[in-house]
């Protein structure tokens, strides 16, 4: 998926989980920064912007915010229009709270 997206001066937060060779490598042919943690078992620790690394921790809280609308967890609208209007709703709501 990230072979297929333009990721030139972009920013690519994820966490330890995908911390791969193959992963680093295509992010640096597309010239895309990588702030994703090392695991612990490498034996060369690379450097991780910390401040930028705590961005993910905003979109997992919203997405565990949305979670708690039952219509978007469990996917009750057959129609993507219907998902899409509730789930901007959804996120209305939660940022006028």
């Amino acid at each position: 998926m990230l072979a297929s997206m333009d990721l030139r001066g972009r920013i690519v937060i994820a966490d330890r989980g995908y911390d791969t060779d193959r992963i680093l490598n295509l992010l640096q042919e597309q010239q895309a920064t990588a702030v994703i943690p090392s695991r612990l078992h490498r034996r060369v620790q690379r450097e991780t912007d910390w401040w930028v690394y705590k961005e993910r921790h905003l979109v997992e809280c919203l997405f565990n915010k949305l979670k708690n609308y039952r219509r978007l967890a469990t996917r009750y609208d057959k129609l993507a229009a219907s998902f899409s209007a509730f789930l901007s709703l959804a996120a209305i709501v939660l940022w006028l709270a």
